[in-house]
């Protein structure tokens, strides 16, 4: 069923977006709780002025991302934590830590749930880390080294 999102829904989409989601998803849940209308030939008319301008921006943000991707490849962040005489951290490295230390070092503004790691960072050494924007996937380098007392 094609709709016309008239709030954010997370993981779904942004208001004003056209999606065609499951008649199931719309019918027991989107409908019912007013956050999306069905993309008659009417709702496409009134709304037609905000679905051009939501397309203007899917386009700047796919740009955005398109740039930031290719900023962040080949990048390393660093840490350096207390750890255990085995190579274990104190405290585990989270993606919030890995967003933080990204926007220290680099300059790149990335948001957390944008990096994925199967688990928490918790030993010593180099760990690679997929990062996901704007449907691409670019290879973080972070590199915990043990801070010195």
């Amino acid at each position: 069923m094609e709709i016309l999102l008239i709030q954010d829904i997370p993981g779904v989409g942004k208001k004003n977006d056209l999606l065609i989601v499951g008649d199931g998803f719309a019918l027991n849940f989107l409908l019912p709780k007013r956050a999306a209308l069905v993309a008659t030939p009417l709702v496409r008319k009134r709304y037609a002025e905000f679905i051009k301008r939501r397309a203007e921006e899917k386009e700047k943000e796919k740009s955005f991302a398109a740039n930031a991707v290719a900023a962040l490849s080949g990048k390393t962040v660093t840490f350096a934590r207390k750890a255990t005489k085995t190579g274990k951290l104190y405290a585990a490295i989270t993606e919030e830590a890995i967003a933080t230390a990204l926007l220290d070092q680099h300059k790149a503004e990335v948001a957390p749930e944008d990096i994925v790691i199967d688990e928490h960072i918790k030993t010593l050494g180099e760990h690679v880390v997929s990062v996901r924007m704007g449907g691409q996937d670019v290879e973080l380098t972070v590199k915990v080294t043990e801070e010195k007392a």
